[in-house]
């Protein structure tokens, strides 16, 4: 998702959203998302380092759930960066509703997987904790301030929020701060941390590398010439100048050191969800669905997902409205918080989007899958 959450190879081509055909269907689980979006399944799996099963689900109208990355077993995934921890990647369903997303999980929840595979925690499912209908008191942001939300997502978690209250639930503003610094110093700086080496060699003999050329380019540079560029761009385009600098070839040192201090900002993130003494998050979906040909190009714009892949909290995805005449008329007026080439792109991605689904994301604390899913049952039922 970090180098493009689009969906498509040589041998099959480009996959189509079936809701509209001009539009990515997301990825890189978009496949799948397509196939549940179109009604030609009602189940399937997907993985997620980035997004790669939430962007799908908003895009293509479905539902998605990210679990901690260790909750469901793994054993047999090739990982895109092998050994890589900082950024953790999960196996989750896809499916039209929560309740097959539950179902799906009760089934994979058994002594069965537990035996299969002894690393993944013997945590059968709680229904118990999913089946609860206690008030929950839920923490909520529309912005992140490092991607701009549409007109469209800012209002689903506005409408979404005050429904919520309808319903009896006690929302409670919560602020992101330093979304920045997390992108690029342990999203980016955490998947090459060998200055792109091991990405490279995923791509040894291939011929398609559109939309991953930045990512290529700089794994093939030299330290040096990193530095140097980073320090070039930094007063003209500061995330171009980020991301170089966090390309760079890191010592084992720094990579340990890279590890305690996401360990760290996970510590910080979990007091400050217990001080205001949350149940669950309410966060904003990257959406409507961006045309093809766009999501290559705006690999910063997975902030809004990616956080809780480095955090690796369970996260869910649920569409909660469409794009309105007047969001698309309220989209003119976009400039992005760092009115860069990127700001500009993901506005011109946003256009000619009415109708389309927007979603909204549940989060929950690590290894509560099913309040998560309690929570996005919640959203569905609104």
């Amino acid at each position: 998702s970090l180098s493009s959450y689009d969906c498509k190879n040589l041998i099959f081509g480009q996959t189509f959203n079936p809701l509209l055909y001009t539009r990515s269907p997301g990825g890189s689980s978009g496949g799948e998302g397509a196939l549940i979006g179109g009604g030609g399944s009602i189940l399937g799996f997907g993985t997620d380092v980035g997004g790669s099963l939430r962007f799908p689900a908003a895009f293509c109208g479905i539902c998605a759930l990210k679990p901690t990355g260790n909750r469901l077993s793994k054993k047999g995934v090739i990982s895109g960066v092998l050994g890589q921890k900082a950024v953790v990647a999960a196996v989750g369903p896809m499916a039209k509703d929560v309740e097959s997303l539950a179902l799906c999980m009760r089934a994979l929840l058994c002594e069965d997987m537990f035996s299969l595979d002894s690393t993944v925690p013997p945590l059968p499912f709680n229904e118990e904790v999913y089946s609860s209908t206690q008030p929950l008191r839920i923490g909520y942001y529309e912005t992140d301030f490092f991607t701009m939300p549409s007109p469209a997502m800012r209002r689903a978690v506005r409408e979404t929020k005050q429904l919520l209250e309808d319903a009896g639930h006690t929302l409670v503003p919560f602020k992101l701060t330093n979304v920045d610094y997390m992108i690029f110093n342990f999203c980016v700086k955490g998947m090459f941390g060998d200055g792109g080496a091991s990405f490279l060699k995923k791509f040894k003999g291939e011929l398609e590398k559109s939309g991953k050329g930045l990512f290529l380019w700089l794994g093939m540079s030299p330290n040096w010439l990193k530095t140097v560029l980073s320090w070039i761009a930094k007063p003209f385009v500061p995330r171009l100048s980020d991301i170089i600098r966090s390309m760079r070839i890191n010592t084992a040192g720094e990579v340990w050191s890279l590890h305690h201090e996401i360990e760290e900002f996970c510590h910080q993130f979990i007091a400050e969800w217990k001080t205001l003494n949350l149940d669950v998050m309410l966060c904003p979906m990257l959406g409507p669905a961006l045309s093809i040909g766009y999501p290559e190009k705006l690999s910063v714009a997975v902030s809004y997902t990616m956080i809780y892949n480095a955090l690796d909290f369970p996260a869910g995805v649920v569409p909660v409205t469409m794009v309105t005449d007047e969001d698309e008329e309220e989209l003119k007026g976009y400039q992005g918080y760092f009115r860069d080439w990127w700001d500009r792109t993901l506005a011109k991605a946003f256009r000619g989007s009415v109708g389309l689904p927007v979603a909204v994301q549940c989060v929950a604390l690590p290894w509560q899958e099913e309040l998560c899913l309690r929570f996005m049952k919640e959203v569905e039922m609104l």
